[in-house]
């Protein structure tokens, strides 16, 4: 397991000097053993229990944190101050005031000096208690980033190196009633290319980040967020801290480690169950017996179990059965039903020692990931079916918050989780070049239904596999599998980002006659070691070994299929920025698409935080230096030249801000074109491809203010991508496309029954607000979760019956209605390019703004057809409810959702309005 500890009253063996300039090639960690069995379990008749909540105050365990202020020292001792744990040393030296933002200008290579050099950390405690009369007292960390000597009193407890393991030292023969803690850390520079050097026999690559990324070298040796090194959307920034809680736990007979649980459903006695398992460090040399009462108010289940502990790590497995008398309240993902939750007591009433009461929310779900022969196609089905409910999973991709763990808070969490939900999404794949999320972030996602494809954090590079990293690795695996696996959010494991792809497509020019050697070694991480792990842990939801993967076939072809991408099976990742992005064709028609997206800039408010006017140019060092993807400056450049005209201004800073907004649009179309296509993909198979049953574009989250692939800017606010994908991601969307010269419209549902309504087109010239022509066709039937055609016309048949229409002078918009309730968004089609298009006109655009109740309501005014109005009310926080639009009528009203507190006059004052003819 991930909890590594020394035996209580071992002696503990010197430690070898931890010297920086010749770091070891491996750090050895003292593990402990689990015990073997599992407790057996008798049904006893129901017993009533009285006593407080938590632990019963007689004998129960004392826990003390060791959170807060800290002494932080550099190696040499020239730098010394004051650093918060949980923390690092960035934000230490930030809040100090001894560096600038970390993120401002240029600073992220200016400060590259702080990453390499060695830091410790330590302070003094009392012991808050009586330690003599405690069996057992233990050091915890919850996260140690990453390579580091834990010492008490001069006496070296062990060493760590990852990240993503808890470390639990014994200190009971150690610890006095003044304590002297230290943390000594390695750079992590230092010690992955340390480990690389100490790896004999063949390279793994990849060796360093390229040029652009301005990273570090040799991420995939060290286990910790692999995008700290640098990434082609993120800055290097190799953290040194205490990224989690510290604590000393002190106990008597036995203390309570891991406690989860996980819903089962059995269809053939149509019951729910619920699986708990609580694992124990039992310090006790005898077996321990003794009650488990689990008690569900709300569906009148009530159960007592007896139980025996195993001395060492005593692990017991409880079934419940749910009271089929009540009807149980599935937990549903976004769009689909409610997030039931049920509030549960679990009491452990030992023989010996103390009670232990634990509260716990009980969720139900089942989870399915069904692939299947389909009829027509070769390959196989890969979706998701939830509560054997088939569900088009609709989100993106999540990283990292910030470089710097600490600065991400529950509010900042809160906030862009919210804003998934907000758009529309059901779902989040958290990315294996990462951080396996804090508790809250999972606990949030269960409240609002958001799905968790959950990656182990490995991505974009092949990994050793020596005895010590695998150890490591299962230890990890362990620890965040028994750590996440309560979470009804979570339905599937993936054991890594493209690495499968990256020995199929051979990314590292792998010598034919050695690819063996990796695929071997690609095997025995992740299959031999994690999978095995995960399904030992946890066999209440689906593994995949990799994303994107062949599913079943990869796993038939031996774990690495010949073509990942296959659009056959399983998943696909897709990018191309050299293709018109208004072109459908373009894309594949994949079962599932997991990762797809183009870049923009994030809005000028937000870069202007971390600039100075020098900066303030498309092609500026500052503007080239952020920019971490080989060429995406002018990719972008490309992709806009296609269907919009380039901005002139002579006005520096006007030119800057105009391409800023031409990015947004632009990345908020193409991205709207090609998921459109995926969503109205999921119920044909044309040519054998088809069945599309889920769309993850890249990416959700920015970890810096920089150009990127995502959706929030860092700090929240939305891009014009965002407020697309709340219409692109709507549960009842009608989406029009042309094919071969014909205009389709198809109704796109994830409605749970199906719907008559009306079509109602509308066609306008580009230069008036007065419709040129509007068709209603009633009776439509939109299919229950489902995408099927609802209208056909040859585009020369429409445009004629439009009268004075052609494809460069109109454009064609159109929703689904149903009398006096229910209606989609308005969705548009354009007929030609926009840098095409005749009959533009400048507009004027004005609002007035006025407050009611919590929100702000925007009336927008303009004398013309205005594609692609933007509204942007700079740093005040908050989003419209939407943007981006295609305004053809004279009024239109939008609300402002602010999330701290402004007036009228602040928006006002910092109210810009863009649309596609303000930029010259």
């Amino acid at each position: 397991m991930a909890v590594r500890r020394l035996r209580r009253g071992a002696a503990v063996p010197p430690a070898p000097a931890f010297r920086s300039s010749q770091p070891p090639c491996s750090l050895p960690v003292r593990r402990a053993a689990a015990a073997e069995g599992r407790a057996a379990l008798l049904l006893l008749l129901l017993v009533a229990v009285g006593g407080p909540a938590g632990v019963s105050a007689a004998g129960g365990p004392e826990v003390h944190s060791l959170r807060g202020s800290w002494r932080l020292s550099n190696g040499n001792g020239s730098v010394v101050l004051r650093g918060e744990v949980p923390g690092c040393v960035h934000t230490a030296l930030h809040r100090a005031g001894l560096i600038q933002d970390p993120y401002y200008r240029f600073n992220d290579v200016m400060y590259r000096w702080i990453s390499l050099d060695n830091w410790t950390y330590s302070r003094t405690f009392k012991t808050p208690f009586d330690f003599r009369k405690w069996q057992k007292v233990n050091l915890v960390f919850e996260g140690v980033d990453t390579v580091a000597q834990i010492l008490i009193n001069n006496v070296t407890l062990g060493r760590t190196d990852n990240m993503f393991n808890r470390y639990s030292f014994d200190i009971t023969s150690v610890i006095k009633e003044v304590n002297f803690i230290e943390v000594c850390f390695l750079s992590a520079i230092s010690y992955a290319a340390e480990q690389n050097r100490c790896h004999k026999g063949y390279s793994i690559p990849p060796a360093c980040p390229p040029p652009v990324q301005k990273g570090e070298c040799h991420a995939n040796f060290i286990r910790k967020e692999q995008c700290s090194f640098s990434w082609d959307w993120g800055p290097s920034f190799p953290t040194q801290g205490i990224w989690k809680d510290v604590r000393i736990e002190a106990y008597n007979h036995y203390h309570l480690v891991y406690f989860s649980l996980t819903s089962l459903f059995v269809k053939s006695t149509q019951k729910w169950h619920l699986e708990i398992e609580a694992i124990f460090d039992v310090v006790s040399s005898k077996p321990i017996v003794g009650l488990v009462i689990v008690n569900i108010p709300k569906l009148q289940t009530q159960q007592t179990f007896n139980v025996t502990l195993q001395p060492g790590e005593g692990s017991i497995v409880l079934l419940v059965n749910i009271n089929k008398s009540f009807a149980v309240e599935a937990w549903w993902p976004n769009g689909h039903g409610k997030q039931t939750g049920y509030n549960m007591t679990t009491t452990f009433i030992m023989e010996a020692g103390y009670q232990i009461e634990r509260f716990s929310k009980a969720y139900f779900r089942t989870v399915e990931l069904v692939q299947e022969p389909i009829h027509g196609s070769p390959g196989l089905s890969f979706y998701f079916r939830i509560n054997d409910r088939p569900i088009f999973i609709k989100g993106s991709n999540w990283i990292p918050a910030d470089s710097f763990q600490d600065r991400v808070t529950y509010d900042t969490l809160r906030l862009l989780l919210k804003s998934a939900a907000d758009a529309n999404m059901n779902a989040l794949r958290v990315w294996g070049g990462g951080v396996y999320e804090q508790d809250e972030f999972y606990d949030i996602c269960d409240e609002i239904g958001i799905m968790i494809w959950q990656d182990f954090m490995f991505a974009c590079a092949l990994y050793p596999t020596d005895q010590n990293y695998l150890e490591s690795v299962r230890a990890e695996v362990t620890h965040q599998v028994r750590r996440l696996k309560s979470h009804p959010s979570i339905i599937l494991w993936s054991g890594n980002n493209e690495n499968e792809a990256a020995i199929a497509n051979n990314w590292f020019s792998i010598p034919y006659a050695d690819r063996e050697v990796y695929i071997k070694d690609y095997v025995m991480l992740y299959v031999k070691n994690i999978r095995e792990v995960v399904l030992a842990e946890d066999k209440s939801r689906p593994f995949v070994a990799s994303s994107p993967t062949n599913g079943l076939e990869s796993v038939k072809e031996g774990w690495v299929s010949q073509n990942p991408y296959d659009t056959h099976y399983g998943d696909t990742h897709f990018y191309d920025y050299s293709i018109d992005c208004w072109n459908w064709t373009a894309y594949p028609k994949t079962r599932f698409a997991s990762e797809y997206g183009f870049q923009s800039w994030p809005s000028f408010s937000t870069i202007k935080k971390v600039s100075s006017s020098e900066d303030w140019s498309y092609t500026s060092n500052f503007s080239l230096h952020r920019q971490h993807h080989e060429n995406g400056n002018d990719q972008m450049l490309q992709q806009i030249g296609y269907n919009f005209k380039l901005p002139q201004s002579t006005d520096p800073i006007k030119k800057f801000k105009d391409m800023i907004y031409l990015t947004q649009v632009m990345q908020a179309q193409c991205v709207k074109t090609e998921t459109e296509f995926y969503r109205f993909s999921q119920s044909e198979i044309i040519k054998g491809e088809g069945y599309t049953m889920g769309a993850l574009y890249w990416q959700l989250n920015d970890i810096w203010q920089a150009p990127s692939w995502a959706s929030l800017e860092y700090g929240g606010k939305w891009k014009l991508l965002h407020y697309f994908a709340q219409n692109f991601f709507a549960p009842l969307l009608p989406v029009a496309y042309e094919d071969k010269g014909v205009l389709y419209i198809y109704g796109v549902s994830d409605l749970h029954v199906d719907q008559k309504l009306t079509l109602r087109v509308v066609v306008y010239t580009w230069s008036s607000l007065e419709p040129v022509c509007i068709l209603s066709k009633g009776g439509v039937t939109v299919k229950a979760q489902s995408a099927l055609p609802i209208y056909k016309e040859s585009i020369n048949d429409f445009l004629e019956r439009c009268q004075n229409c052609t494809r460069k002078s109109c454009v064609v918009t159109f929703c689904l209605m149903e009398e006096g309730g229910l209606q989609s968004l308005t969705n548009h089609h354009f007929l030609s390019s926009l840098k095409d298009a005749v009959g533009l006109q400048k507009t004027q655009l004005s609002a007035s703004v006025s407050q009611q109740d919590d929100f702000y309501i925007f009336d927008l005014y303009t004398t013309a057809i205005a594609p692609f109005v933007s509204l942007d009310v700079g740093n005040i926080k908050g989003r419209f409810s939407e943007n981006g639009f295609l305004m053809t009528e004279k009024k239109k009203v939008v609300i402002f959702y602010p999330w701290e507190p402004t007036s009228i006059e602040e928006l006002e004052e910092s109210l810009t309005l863009t649309s596609l003819m303000d930029i010259v």
